[in-house]
């Protein structure tokens, strides 16, 4: 998924309220036998990288009635390496978060290499991602876990080179992808030779085949902990049954991570070019709980989002109401007087009643 400069960069929110969905077929996770379930998954949304994000999960906590956000998400900018490194005044806001509650989980995409979005072409990629596997840049990577352990962080996830199928970064697989694997590897192991580190290190294809089969770009099962994937509501797939099922689709990741004996995440996820979609909502919302991954994010604003985004009333509702802590949401400051918003027999017929939209101006509150 593109990145736009002006556009922050994720995070993540909180954790199923017990007993809203039922939980599928549990898939096995480390520390937890094939016979019991494991945990529910800790969700999140992309609220704003820097403090603002921090500051807003607490003001999405409140229009999900109280629903606690566990997880914080951003992710570092990958202009030059010292932001690779991770800037002690940018993680500072998230790690205090971190550490406030110890079930809390702070999840950190890295870029591979500077420059991420400036659309280098495929020989250059390819003589950065050699000079990765020779371990050109391992200081770089060495530094940003001395930080993370320095900050009291040192259990953090890192979603390193996110969306590698992928044409959009420089960090992408397709123009190297044995150097790219080596590369990952000398990453991981440059980060693990910290004293005092205990990163998860999550392998985050984008759904779908994209430019190169991700599969092809897998580094290692002692290299990966997590098998993630950001899928969206667009194409490849129509329909949320053509996400699962198409090539390397939602079933790929979890048979492929069954295989490897991984747990699954989903950093990004999110409506996009089919716009407000209330069925593919529930049906990825049922998806998520039914697979149990370790965490997932919900990327919230326009077009993706459901809270800081205004223009997807119905996913917005179908969101609140499976996840929040209420079962008969409300808004923030909902006046007396509203009219009926008609989104369809069919919706109101799934939700069990009509949406109220307020006569007067009902705009969440500016961020």
């Amino acid at each position: 998924m593109s990145r736009k400069s002006h556009l922050p960069a994720r995070t993540r929110l909180g954790v199923f309220t017990a007993g809203l969905l039922t939980a599928g077929t549990a898939m096995t996770v480390p520390g937890h036998t094939a016979d019991a379930p494991a945990p529910a998954p800790a969700m999140g949304a992309f609220l704003g990288s820097g403090p603002e994000g921090v500051r807003r999960m607490a003001e999405m906590e409140k229009w999900l009635g109280g629903t606690e956000l566990r997880v914080g998400h951003t992710y570092l900018p990958g202009g030059t390496w010292p932001d690779i490194e991770g800037q002690p005044s940018f993680l500072k806001d998230w790690a205090e978060w971190r550490r406030a509650k110890a079930d809390r989980l702070f999840v950190l995409n890295v870029p591979m290499l500077e420059r991420n979005e400036e659309h280098l072409d495929d020989l250059e990629v390819r003589a950065e991602l050699q000079a990765g596997a020779r371990g050109t840049y391992d200081q770089h990577f060495r530094a940003l876990a001395e930080r993370l352990v320095t900050l009291g962080v040192p259990d953090t996830v890192i979603v390193l080179g996110w969306e590698m199928n992928g044409i959009t970064y420089s960090h992408r697989c397709g123009p190297d992808p044995a150097a790219w694997k080596g590369y990952w590897t000398r990453i991981v192991t440059a980060m693990r030779s910290v004293p005092g580190a205990g990163f998860r290190f999550d392998f985050t294809p984008s759904r779908g085949p994209d430019a190169i089969p991700w599969t092809s770009c897998y580094p290692g099962d002692d290299v990966v902990d997590i098998i993630g994937m950001d899928s969206y509501d667009q194409p490849p797939g129509q329909t949320f049954d053509d996400q699962v099922n198409g090539p390397y689709g939602l079933r790929k990741q979890v048979d492929f991570a069954t295989e490897h004996k991984k747990p699954v995440s989903y950093p990004e996820w999110g409506l996009f070019r089919n716009g407000d979609n209330a069925e593919y909502m529930r049906r990825m919302i049922q998806w998520i709980d039914e697979q149990r991954p370790v965490y997932h994010t919900i990327t919230d604003y326009c077009p993706h989002g459901v809270w800081q985004c205004t223009e997807n009333p119905a996913s917005s509702e179908v969101f609140r109401s499976m996840l929040g802590a209420r079962t008969e949401p409300v808004l923030e400051h909902q006046p007396t007087d509203c009219g009926p918003l008609d989104l369809g027999d069919w919706i109101e017929s799934w939700l069990g009643r009509e949406i109220c939209v307020p006569v007067l101006d009902w705009r969440l509150p500016s961020h």
